[in-house]
């Protein structure tokens, strides 16, 4: 019969390795996904791009004025900061987690108003936890995001904006640069920067019905919505693979510990052998003497 010991061991044996098959599964399906993220990125990248090229060449027929264009003086600070929903990332919602507060605390530090905006569970429950008063939050899309999920979020910073509510808007993210590399950074939304125009830009001849001014009116909520749809995209491939990296370290923990019990329950098994050799063998001794 086992001891207590070798019972607790193997008890946890078992429970490292259903530990290890659901790390497993996660990192699986996290390497599926993020092939489908990647592609997600790479097909809206020209859709922003034909858009910069419009804004572009209206610039050079007569000019940018618009009030998503103009720079006025930030009284009050818009923040959005993206996060995913679910946990099990490795460090990708710590990371920009502590970027957007380093921001937000600079903002307090030269008394400016906050107006916070949370994308994801983890950013809203992070800040609600830290006394942060939360202006809006979207949940649940994070982990596939759609272009109404981008265009909701872009009605309502562009409401608040329109009304003065704040002057600028920051978004604190996370940068797919590869599988294996993601970068929390900060990205200007508000006011939108007009396009550059270097030496070798090609402007195409475009003739504009309607004007210029009405169709940069209908063109940049349609490039901010593109802009905040790149973002969400990006994020949603960086969690994907913070994900797979951090379950793919799991399950290698997984089977190290596995290894490890295995070896003490294997000497714990040995002992309890040899102490019944020898209980054995001094029954057999005493009996010979008796």
């Amino acid at each position: 019969m086992a001891s207590a010991e070798l019972r607790q061991i193997r008890r946890r044996i078992r429970s490292v390795q259903s530990t290890m098959k659901i790390t497993r599964a996660m990192e699986l399906i996290a390497t599926s996904r993020i092939a489908k993220a990647r592609l997600r990125v790479a097909e809206a990248k020209p859709y922003t791009a034909k858009m910069t090229d419009v804004i572009r060449n209206i610039a050079a027929a007569g000019g940018l004025s618009h009030p998503l264009l103009e720079r006025r003086e930030v009284k009050t600070s818009g923040v959005l900061v993206v996060t995913s929903d679910r946990g099990l990332a490795g460090g990708y919602n710590s990371n920009v987690l502590r970027l957007a507060e380093r921001a937000l605390n600079a903002h307090r530090a030269n008394n400016r108003p906050i107006q916070l905006y949370v994308i994801g569970a983890k950013a809203e429950s992070y800040f609600r936890y830290r006394g942060y008063q939360i202006q809006d939050s979207f949940l649940g899309v994070t982990d596939t995001p759609t272009y109404g999920d981008a265009r909701a979020v872009a009605n309502i910073l562009l409401d608040d904006y329109e009304q003065e509510k704040m002057d600028s808007v920051e978004v604190y993210t996370t940068r797919f640069v590869s599988a294996l590399t993601q970068t929390p950074v900060l990205w200007p939304l508000l006011p939108i920067e007009p396009p550059e125009m270097s030496e070798d830009t090609q402007i195409a001849g475009y003739s504009f019905e309607p004007s210029p001014e009405e169709i940069l009116g209908r063109l940049l909520p349609r490039y901010l919505e593109g802009t905040i749809f790149g973002i969400l995209l990006e994020a949603s491939a960086s969690e994907h693979a913070a994900r797979r990296r951090a379950m793919k370290a799991a399950t290698e923990n997984a089977e190290e510990l596995t290894k490890a019990l295995t070896r003490e329950g294997n000497a714990a098994r040995q002992a309890e052998i040899t102490t019944e050799i020898s209980e054995i063998v001094g029954g057999a001794e005493a009996l010979s003497h008796g």
